[in-house]
């Protein structure tokens, strides 16, 4: 069941409320044990979902969780306040250093990363065409809530606040969060953490601004699911990291994350990553979380140890159902060069096809180096794919005795020089496919072609 927190001190949060009850027939009833300005009186419900009204500012409702029906989820229903323009957005609520704004210093909220994906899903779906969507880094209380919550705000002043229709986007957006769960799955092949457990696939964002372009990129373009985020103005107010490491400590434990994605900054953030570090966090890149994306975490690491690191150019490639091992065999070098020069995208899909993961260089644009294959026979479709490619620009093409044998007909040099064709100019156009006139005589480009044969080992 999700709860959802409105407060009357907020009209944004009210016009949201409004915009609620008019999406849903809602079952009302009145709870007259508790007061009126603390989430009694009116108590609406529908499935999935219980809605109660506060006086006070959210982030001042420390246990706003209390007067619900045993929630598996809160949102704050709240209006965002700021220099950004029509913005929908959402966030989690702590403070990595002293509590300005509700909450206790150097406290954190737990968050529902799974959950925070939906919203802003939703958002693009229901947001008004002149309103943009993003998430924000965590900031201001209220940190005691005892179930996952996040705010989710209508911004970003006194016009939006007061919109009806950017109202209901955001009314329509909370309630298709139902079903969702707070956290993402534990799925099965993934590398087992210290407590037996895989690891959620939830990471925790360092650095960046208050505003979190990188990690909401990898909420849309990934299924991964981040929690707090630790800005740069946030990490200032942490103060020095080995002296808060309890704090870095909540940020991974209320995001039941494992991962920690480090923003590109202009902040020295290498103390930070210092102290992860020694904590046993892994520290990812953007790459990484993009590359292993579908692929099995234990997979991914054992692959990573066999072949060569992400960061350094590994690719993954498909993994077949039902596999249960592979082989590294070095892939042909010329024969990928050649193949990749005609026709790259086409070879780049065979390896896909053929190989659980493959190394590449020139920043993973060329496939060349090693790769992983769950059967011989993959090896072999592969070498038939590249075969393929070079039947389009060779006349013959063939495999015998471990190696691809090519052939077709070229412009010899030594034919035209017997034909009388001085080096030079001549040369070129003949080459080209171009006749040329030799003493009166036309010298046609097949009149100086052989056959070229060229082999590549496999």
């Amino acid at each position: 069941m999700i709860a959802i927190v409105v407060s009357r001190a907020d009209s944004a949060s009210e016009h949201i409320f409004e915009q609620l009850l008019a999406a849903r027939d809602w079952d009302r009833r009145v709870d007259e044990h508790r007061e009126d300005g603390m989430g009694g009186g009116d108590v609406f419900r529908i499935d999935g979902f219980e809605l109660r009204t506060f006086d006070d500012w959210h982030l001042e409702l420390d246990d706003a969780a209390e007067p619900f029906d045993d929630p598996d989820l809160l949102v704050f229903a709240s209006r965002h306040s700021g220099d950004t323009g029509p913005l929908l957005t959402a966030h989690f609520t702590g403070n990595f250093g002293p509590a300005e704004f509700g909450g206790e210093d150097r406290s954190l909220a737990a968050t529902c990363p799974s959950a925070l994906s939906e919203i802003l899903s939703a958002f693009d779906e229901h947001a008004p065409a002149d309103y943009d969507t993003g998430i924000e880094c965590t900031h201001h209380g209220p940190t005691e809530v005892d179930v996952p919550s996040m705010f989710v705000e209508l911004g970003s002043g006194e016009a939006e606040w007061a919109d009806s229709t950017a109202a209901a986007a955001v009314a329509r957006s909370i309630l298709d969060l139902r079903d969702v769960k707070p956290h993402a799955k534990r799925l099965d092949g993934d590398t087992e953490t210290q407590n037996g457990e895989p690891p959620r696939r939830q990471l925790v964002g360092i650095g960046g601004g208050h505003y979190a372009p990188r990690f909401e990129r990898i909420v849309r373009e990934t299924d991964w699911h981040v929690g707090h985020v630790a800005a740069d103005w946030t990490l200032d107010e942490l103060g020095p990291p080995e002296r808060h490491r309890d704090v870095l400590d909540e940020a991974f434990q209320q995001s039941e994350a494992e991962f920690a994605l480090v923003a590109d900054t202009d902040r020295d953030l290498d103390d930070v990553r210092r102290v992860l570090s020694e904590s046993g966090y892994r520290i990812v890149s953007e790459t990484w979380l993009r590359e292993v994306d579908d692929v099995p975490l234990a997979l991914a690491d054992d692959l990573e140890s066999a072949l060569s690191p992400i960061d350094d150019g590994l690719r993954f490639g498909t993994v077949p159902e039902g596999w249960d091992d592979y082989t590294i065999q070095e892939l042909p070098t010329d024969l990928l060069d050649e193949a990749q020069g005609i026709a790259s995208a086409t070879v780049r899909s065979a390896v896909e096809r053929a190989t659980l993961a493959f190394e590449t260089v020139e920043n993973g644009n060329r496939v060349r180096g090693r790769a992983a294959v769950s059967k011989t026979s993959d090896y072999d479709a592969l070498i038939d794919a590249l075969v393929d490619v070079l039947d389009g620009e060779y006349e013959t093409v063939r495999r015998e005795n471990g190696q691809v044998v090519a052939q077709t007909m070229a412009f010899d040099p030594s034919l035209a020089r017997e034909a009388g064709v001085p080096d030079g100019p001549a040369f070129g156009k003949l080459s080209n496919g171009e006749p040329v006139s030799v003493d009166g005589r036309t010298i046609h480009p097949d009149d100086v072609e052989s056959t070229r044969t060229v082999t590549f080992p496999v």
